[in-house]
């Protein structure tokens, strides 16, 4: 006899599709399946790309990535949304509509995805203003690694101790908690900080010696989302979150001179 299963927390990501499977959506899937959330996606671009060098982008109509979004939430129980490359004016625009009539209750993570580690762009330049007014003011949290913050703050992160007043001048600027995130820096330890209702948050865990993965900020990001869709809150989600990351990247691959991570490690 066929057992009727209740199906799990899930959740949604809205993001760009990674033909290596090591960033995007299909990372957000395996971090989802991983911790134990029904994986739901609404692809914004199909990317030809490996862990060293994107060949192309192909964005998919604005109304096309709204649908998808649209139907997830029709059809099932999220309880969080991450959102990583939208790359465009025109589907940031949609996407934010999406949000607002059909997922507004629901918690908000958004990795503001803008380069790729190769060093391709992956926000066009007139779609960041769009970012700053459609999508950050919505988030529960937005996770920019030094990059990003810097981009959005328009002044340089020196060193790991500049995190915090990012982190803090951020949060202030948008309205939202940041987590900037310190993994690109040097030292035995990796350090995020976290700003959030005015408090700071350091989380911290050991440096893996040697390593530099493709697509830790899309795998740290969704599995943010997927430990609040479980019904953590924020400091424990991204705590566990943390932990995660540097499992998948302890316990990752190495291929043609780059780090993969390992979801299920």
């Amino acid at each position: 006899m066929i057992k009727t299963r209740t199906l799990p927390p899930a959740a949604l990501t809205i993001a760009g599709s990674d033909s290596s499977g090591g960033a995007g959506i299909q990372a957000d899937l395996k971090t989802f399946a991983a911790c134990g959330v029904y994986g739901a996606t609404a692809i914004t671009c199909a990317v030809a790309e490996h862990a060293g060098r994107v060949a192309s982008i192909a964005p998919l109509p604005p109304e096309r990535v709204a649908e998808q979004a649209q139907l997830a939430a029709e059809g099932l129980p999220l309880r969080a949304v991450k959102t990583g490359m939208l790359y465009s004016r025109a589907i940031i625009e949609a996407v934010a509509g999406t949000l607002e009539i059909y997922l507004s209750s629901k918690p908000l993570v958004v990795d503001p995805v803008m380069v790729s580690s190769s060093g391709t762009a992956l926000l066009e330049p007139d779609a960041v203003a769009a970012l700053e007014a459609a999508i950050l003011p919505r988030a529960a949290l937005v996770t920019p690694n030094r990059k990003e913050a810097e981009r959005l703050l328009g002044t340089e992160i020196a060193d790991a101790d500049a995190l915090r007043e990012a982190a803090e001048r951020l949060a202030e600027k948008y309205g939202v908690p940041f987590l900037v995130k310190g993994g690109h820096f040097q030292g035995e330890e990796a350090v995020d900080v976290l700003c959030a209702g005015g408090e700071i948050t350091l989380f911290s865990q050991p440096r893996v010696p040697g390593r530099d993965p493709h697509g830790t900020g899309c795998t740290l990001s969704a599995a943010i989302a997927a430990q609040l869709a479980l019904g953590m809150e924020l400091k424990e989600a991204v705590a566990e979150a943390k932990r995660y990351v540097t499992r998948a990247i302890a316990g990752g691959f190495r291929h043609g001179g780059h780090d993969l991570l390992d979801h299920f490690a």
